[in-house]
């Protein structure tokens, strides 16, 4: 969080995190992998180093082989996209100087690519904590606007600690003069 004395600002990370990364190489080496395989099998030819794929048959073992290729590396290039185009990244900006509160976030291709919410700092009525623990822990701060409509400000993706969301939470709630609730 960079702060000064009327404007605060949180950067938010997208898809460009080490578990995005590691997860699409793992997929791009394991459908690049299935795939040769696969069309080992057809050609009767090795393609891979590491092992003679060439004496398993087509019809099955080949078939399955290169369908499961095929799926993984369609969804390695769909995670490739996402870490290329940041999908997710941006900031909150909360500025005292111009009564603004600004929502910023990258989205996917398209006319929608760019997703920034706008509101006036008279309408934010509080800054709401939301905790659910469990097999799939949640752990979101959540800007309530008047008409009673919560906003997400932190990013999707590993749940952070407890407190660094009391302190992020209470930080902002300070520096808006606002109440902070769900805590």
């Amino acid at each position: 969080m960079d702060t000064n004395n009327a404007v605060l600002r949180q950067e938010i990370i997208g898809s460009r995190r080490f578990s995005n990364l590691w997860w699409a190489t793992v997929v791009s080496i394991g459908g690049i992998g299935f795939l040769l395989a696969g069309l080992s099998s057809y050609f009767h030819t090795n393609f891979l180093p590491v092992t003679d794929t060439s004496t398993l048959q087509f019809i099955p073992q080949g078939i399955a082989l290169t369908l499961y290729g095929v799926a993984g590396t369609l969804l390695a290039l769909y995670l490739w996209l996402m870490i290329f185009l940041n999908v997710g990244s941006g900031y909150n900006e909360f500025n005292k100087e111009n009564g603004k509160v600004t929502i910023f976030r990258s989205g996917f291709l398209g006319k929608n690519r760019r997703i920034e919410l706008v509101y006036e700092l008279n309408d934010i009525q509080a800054i709401r904590a939301e905790i659910k623990e469990g097999l799939n822990p949640k752990r979101t701060l959540y800007l309530r606007v008047k008409p009673k409509r919560d906003i997400p400000l932190t990013p999707v993706g590993e749940p952070i600690s407890l407190s660094k969301l009391e302190n992020q939470g209470a930080q902002l709630a300070r520096f808006l003069t606002v109440p902070l609730e769900g805590l």
